[in-house]
């Protein structure tokens, strides 16, 4: 299981926002914070916290990520030409659990890595197990013709939540996907406002 299944709720509720657009999301019916201060009037955020707040949100939107996997993630963001924001979400964006999610094979991006790691999905024809490994532009990911009669995959394909992302050439009758391209931010189907400038921000002070 993944370390924040059960904290996934809460993360919603303190980052007042709905971050992955559940419908069963907390902060549907209230958006201030969890426990027993958590009503109590905001205070205004400092620079740092605003920038702490971003990088926790992204971070945080892409599951089990540590901080140490998330700042070797931004840090090859900067060793890349370009802007490193972009870079970012490039890479983000790029690791199997995550082009998982976006194909539709799972409802969660916390069902997706439990999936890539339980071997239900191949890349180009090949089990591959490892939810942070990192696809390149042609990759066909695939479920695994046994794991395609599972009612969590039937379900996530059914469901209107979620629409395909653009630069993921999928096809759902033989749940297959195609990585098209990388993504920019603009790209990427984001529930709520991610703001890459700041987490850049954040590591270059901290």
């Amino acid at each position: 299981m993944t370390k924040r299944t059960a904290a996934k709720h809460k993360l919603d509720r303190r980052m007042g926002e709905n971050i992955w657009g559940r419908p069963k999301s907390p902060v549907n019916r209230r958006e201030y914070g969890p426990g027993q201060h958590g009503q109590r009037r905001k205070q205004k955020l400092s620079d740092f916290g605003i920038q702490l707040r971003a990088k926790q949100k992204l971070k945080g939107y892409y599951g089990d990520l540590t901080e140490k996997q998330f700042r070797r993630i931004y840090a090859e963001a900067v060793r890349v030409n370009g802007d490193t924001g972009e870079n970012l979400i490039g890479l983000l964006e790029r690791r199997l659990d995550a082009v998982v999610y976006r194909s539709k094979f799972v409802p969660t991006v916390f069902a997706a890595r439990q999936f890539v790691n339980h071997g239900h999905v191949t890349v180009n024809g090949k089990k591959v197990n490892i939810p942070s490994y990192r696809v390149k532009e042609g990759d066909v990911i695939e479920v695994k013709e046994k794991s395609r009669q599972m009612a969590l995959v039937i379900e996530a394909l059914a469901s209107a939540e979620r629409d395909f992302a653009e630069y993921i050439n999928v096809d759902a009758s033989k749940m297959k996907a195609e990585f098209v391209r990388t993504p920019g931010l603009s790209d990427v189907p984001y529930p709520v406002m991610m703001e890459p400038n700041l987490v850049v921000e954040y590591y270059a002070k901290n």
